[in-house]
């Protein structure tokens, strides 16, 4: 949202939506599949998607990213290949962000050549993370 538009509020989104941390419609309950092996960000992830208005579906394996129509992908899992996750998600329709290091360049630039729409830092993500998920689901 730019910086010069008011923000709208509940009332306003569309019937069977809500209102994200932006004012941005966030329809209500969107799934998001959350794919991380570590479970403290597994659950950080997932209640950053549920304050920001969507619905989290957790999974361990890349198989279950299958029918996900968005995903968020913790590129630096040891049960799977982070990119490779990326790269499927991407390639069967899905839209994908990844968090991963600040200072891991490499990981994130091959994400993004992956298909990751963006790639977040656990900081960013730490100290933002329903805002940066709810902008990213309004769009």
């Amino acid at each position: 949202m730019s910086s010069g538009t008011s923000p709208r509020i509940l009332a306003e989104a569309p019937a069977g939506g809500v209102a994200g941390p932006d004012g941005d419609a966030v329809a209500r309950g969107t799934v998001v599949v959350v794919l991380a092996d570590d479970i403290i960000w597994a659950s950080r992830l997932a209640d950053s998607v549920t304050a920001a208005g969507g619905s989290p579906r957790r999974i361990r394996r890349v198989e279950d990213l299958e029918g996900a129509g968005r995903a968020i992908v913790d590129l630096t899992a040891r049960a799977y290949d982070g990119v490779g996750a990326v790269r499927a998600a991407s390639q069967a329709g899905a839209r994908v962000v990844a968090v991963c290091q600040h200072d891991d360049a490499a990981l994130r630039t091959a994400a993004l050549d992956a298909g990751a729409e963006r790639v977040f830092t656990y900081r960013a993500l730490f100290e933002g993370g329903p805002k940066l998920i709810g902008a990213w689901l309004s769009r």
